[in-house]
């Protein structure tokens, strides 16, 4: 534990404990008044009121529309239902500024609604609910389908049997046991939505603020630190509750039922009943995940003098149309996957050692409890993370302002929680008697580990390696604030270009999209292949 432990306290609770510190301190003395001064504001009231609200429709919208989406993956098979499944599954691991970028080519100003018929929904909430669904569709799919997917049908079969009707078999015997994962996710979904940054601040405009948003304006833009630290402690205090609360459906979730290999549960759609339902599914994934993304590839290849690859040529040159950046945004591409790969090995050391510590069966209540505290990253805003960092690593001996190491260590906190949520399930199957076996004929603790549980672990390692690279890739919250203008990271160079004013930077930002969703969705493919059943669901 010793290195997770300084890992955090030194890159996560210091930072956010000195921008805290700064805004509620003032002569040096605590001023706790503040707390109730920004909190009877209109203004932050109506920005806690549309986090809130918008988080709920959200959470409701994408219920709605995924799952009948997990139904028909649970219990159908189809062709190319495993390739669709990864399909939908690419969403959830995009940077949240591509998913904005995606939806302002299809719902912005000159996007594909307002060339067929004139119609733009960017800057309103209709734009923010439908990115949030389009990025959350999969957290049901696999939450709900992959329980849905092994429950046994021929209980409900039993229900109907015994003059139950369809609906009241499914209202009375699958849906109590589907019951905790449908709240799991659903909490899941409205923790994402509640701490939405990055399609927010694309698509919602000046006139809509979710606490993230507002305490990065509060923060970069107007030097608030006071209100900036009042709605950090906000935001932590909800997300706690939030994590408390699911930790709570999982531990209901893992009651008893019988469960069965999901190869027995599926089978060819039967009737018209079921091929509608199955056709309407796979056509609210076309509208709803894959238009998005084939709008945002074919708007990166629209070009005043036709389709082509000019915008992606442009990215070449530093200067093209009058960018603001110091290098050319072609290497923003290096740049990412330098950090990506640094950022990845730091989460899996650290993740991984920790996940070592909490299998322990002797591990007592302190080490149980750092269990919650590797969650804390997801229930801090990563806008003050970065701003932390900005200020507290800035004297000897870890002077790292100017450090490309900076970048890697804010982007590992939050590639570090994805790490130990996936090898902790395979870890803890591993059976003691095997160490202690190696022990007896001579192995080291080391040695024992490299014989035994490695071998065991060794997919669950690739998995977390792959979802902490893909995590990582992404991370623009606190990154905004500490990558060099010599070297922007793909999500930083999306943001500078969608800025900027122009048919270049417009097309650039599609074309560095592109290639971001691109870079994910390989990861992703790649994931399918390796993934093992322990360790590949959400």
């Amino acid at each position: 534990m010793a290195l997770p432990v300084a890992f955090f306290a030194l890159f996560f609770a210091y930072p956010v404990a000195a921008i805290v510190g700064r805004g509620l301190r003032a002569d040096g003395a605590w001023r706790f008044g503040r707390i109730g001064a920004v909190l009877s504001r209109p203004d932050i009231l109506d920005v806690l009121w549309f986090t809130t609200w918008q988080a709920l429709a959200s959470t409701a919208l994408t219920l709605l529309i995924a799952l009948p989406g997990a139904y028909v993956f649970a219990r159908f098979d189809f062709p190319g239902k495993h390739l669709l499944r990864a399909v939908v599954t690419v969403p959830f691991v995009l940077p949240t500024v591509v998913v904005g970028t995606a939806f302002l080519a299809l719902l912005g100003r000159g996007g594909l609604l307002d060339e067929l018929w004139g119609v733009r929904l960017d800057t309103t909430v209709w734009a923010i609910l439908l990115a949030h669904v389009f990025f959350n569709y999969a957290v049901v799919v696999r939450t709900v389908g992959g329980l849905w997917s092994q429950l046994d049908p021929r209980q409900e079969e039993a229900a109907r049997v015994l003059g139950a009707g369809r609906l009241a078999a499914w209202r009375r015997v699958t849906l109590p046991a589907l019951a905790p994962a449908v709240a799991a996710a659903a909490l899941m979904v409205f923790l994402f939505t509640f701490t939405s940054f990055g399609v927010v601040q694309i698509l919602g405009g000046p006139a809509y603020s979710t606490l993230e948003v507002e305490i990065y304006r509060q923060t970069a833009q107007l030097l608030d630190l006071p209100t900036a630290a009042v709605l950090t402690l906000v935001q932590f205090a909800a997300v706690g509750g939030i994590l408390a609360v699911h930790a709570w459906t999982v531990r209901r979730r893992e009651t008893a039922l019988k469960l069965v290999d999901p190869a027995q549960t599926s089978r060819p759609p039967r009737g018209a009943g079921q091929r509608a339902l199955l056709g309407g599914v796979l056509l609210s994934v076309l509208l709803l995940v894959l238009l998005p993304l084939g709008v945002l590839v074919e708007r990166s290849l629209d070009t005043s003098g036709g389709y082509g690859f000019a915008f992606y040529r442009a990215l070449q040159s530093a200067d093209a149309n009058g960018s603001t950046f110091l290098v050319p945004p072609l290497d923003a591409i290096g740049n990412s996957l330098r950090y990506a790969l640094a950022a990845t090995v730091i989460a899996l050391v650290v993740g991984g050692l920790a996940a070592a510590a909490l299998t322990r069966r002797r591990a007592g209540r302190l080490v149980r409890g750092f269990d919650a505290l590797l969650m804390l990253p997801l229930g801090v805003s990563a806008v003050t993370v970065g701003f932390g960092f900005l200020i507290t690593l800035d004297r000897p001996p870890l002077d790292l302002r100017t450090s490309w190491i900076l970048v890697p260590l804010a982007q590992a906190l939050v590639g570090v929680p994805f790490v130990v949520r996936t090898m902790l399930p395979v870890l803890r199957a591993v059976d003691d008697r095997l160490r202690e076996a190696a022990a007896v004929l001579g192995a080291s603790p080391l040695r024992a580990w490299r014989e035994v549980d490695l071998p065991l672990v060794r997919r669950a390692v690739l998995v977390a390696s792959g979802f902490a690279f893909a995590v990582s890739l992404g991370e623009f919250g606190a990154t905004v604030f500490i990558a060099r203008p010599d070297n922007p990271t793909l999500p930083v160079a999306v943001a500078r270009l969608l800025g900027r004013s122009g048919e270049l930077n417009y097309g650039q930002a599609m074309a560095l999209s592109t290639i971001l969703m691109l870079v994910c969705a390989v990861s992703l493919l790649v994931l399918e292949r390796i993934r093992t059943d322990r360790s590949g669901e959400f």
